[in-house]
């Protein structure tokens, strides 16, 4: 996690033995600021290897000095009190994966961070610091929200300020994993940055990637920030040196081919009401599904939303609760799950009426949810086919 405004020598922070988030924005769509579209990194996978040099993919903040070789790839270095050389880049991802190799900056006080984060505060973080040699940090935001303090994790990493690793964010609109070296060490449902008093803090849109390292052992920061921080920074071990070697962005791009602007629609924050412009100028909402989400929805029978129709064809090829057909596509987690059969049933009864979809479907109702719109389980008289059935034995009956 980063600052927008990099050469302060006090940084505004909030923060505990965990975590730092960014608190401020150039443009905030939900704060209901008029926010230029989101230029898309789209189709295209980029690899950025910085053992050639700058990237046009990112942008250097101001006071950034950066150096470059050909072993070790960008040096994000620290060598006094108030540095954070920090790059952005220029474009964004709606849903993704996003792998960096890095190795941490050492020192007590220097944190290192690999940041996706949005115009509303979303967040998603990797954090090294530099006095805990042996462990990696996660964590996450939602619309900026740092009442609470206990969304960070720890995962052993060996030797994480002396070797190279492989870190990697792979993020839909149902989870998030965390990947050191290609094993997931965390993930993070949709339902789980959900509660009663702070509502919906699942990170969910348009991200731009943002690499550097900062001095969290600063004088100038808060108490929780130092200690968090591993203590003051010494700069008299100074430099203080991180190095990223590569990077790979992978932009699911809300699931629509050919993405080129992402578009906030209202000021809600949710992915749903992210406008996707395209090469050809149409422009669309997401077609990712979320199962957790639809648990909790209203489906309409006025609803012509692509997600909608993902969810309705999703419905199709889905055999039921526990059933072993997974919906695989690169924009989405395979959650074979009951949630995801609630979701469907609520998207699949919304053609003839509106529907509320359950929490706790039964194996009656999921039954019922799977059969396609219009079909039946078993025989369902009406009561004039009822009338009219008795009527024909009776006049057999006088007949013989």
């Amino acid at each position: 996690m980063l600052p927008r405004l990099i050469n302060t020598a006090a940084l505004a922070l909030t923060a505990s033995r965990l975590v730092w988030a960014q608190t401020s924005s150039d443009c905030n769509p939900v704060d209901g600021d008029s926010c230029d579209p989101d230029p898309a990194f789209g189709d295209d996978e980029v690899m950025i290897d910085f053992t050639q040099g700058e990237s046009d993919y990112f942008t250097a903040q101001d006071g950034t000095s950066m150096t470059y070789d050909d072993t070790n790839g960008a040096a994000f270095t620290i060598s006094k009190e108030g540095e954070a050389p920090t790059i952005v880049s220029n474009k964004y991802l709606f849903f993704g994966k996003v792998s960096c190799v890095i190795q941490a900056a050492p020192g007590t006080g220097i944190v290192t961070s690999f940041t996706l984060q949005s115009d509303d505060l979303d967040e998603i973080d990797w954090e090294w610091v530099g006095s805990d040699t042996g462990n990696s940090q996660s964590n996450y935001f939602g619309k900026g929200d740092t009442t609470t303090y206990d969304r960070g994790a720890y995962h052993t990493t060996e030797s994480a300020t002396t070797e190279f690793h492989t870190y990697a964010v792979e993020w839909t609109s149902e989870s998030i994993q965390w990947i050191i070296d290609g094993t997931t060490v965390r993930t993070l449902g949709y339902a789980d940055a959900t509660d009663t008093v702070t509502g919906d803090r699942f990170p969910q849109t348009p991200m731009q990637v943002r690499l550097g390292t900062w001095v969290g052992g600063s004088s100038d920061n808060s108490e929780g920030t130092i200690e968090w921080a591993g203590g003051l920074a010494n700069f008299d071990d100074a430099p203080f040196v991180a190095y990223y070697q590569s990077c790979t962005i992978q932009d699911y791009a809300g699931g629509i081919s050919g993405a080129k602007e992402y578009i906030y629609g209202d000021d809600s924050g949710d992915y749903d009401s992210i406008e996707v412009a395209t090469a050809d100028n149409s422009t669309t909402t997401s077609t990712e599904t979320n199962s957790s989400k639809g648990t909790s929805s209203t489906a309409t029978s006025d609803s012509t939303s692509t997600t909608a129709t993902e969810a309705t064809s999703t419905a199709t090829s889905t055999a039921g609760p526990g059933s072993d057909d997974d919906n695989e596509d690169d924009n989405s987690n395979d959650n074979d799950n009951d949630d995801e059969t609630t979701m469907i049933t609520a998207t699949k009864t919304a053609s003839d009426s509106t529907a509320t979809s359950s929490t706790n479907s039964t194996s009656s109702s999921s039954s019922t949810s799977t059969d396609p719109v219009g079909s039946s389980t078993g025989a369902h008289l009406s009561p004039s086919s009822f009338f009219l059935a008795a009527g024909t034995l009776l006049l057999g009956v006088f007949a013989l």
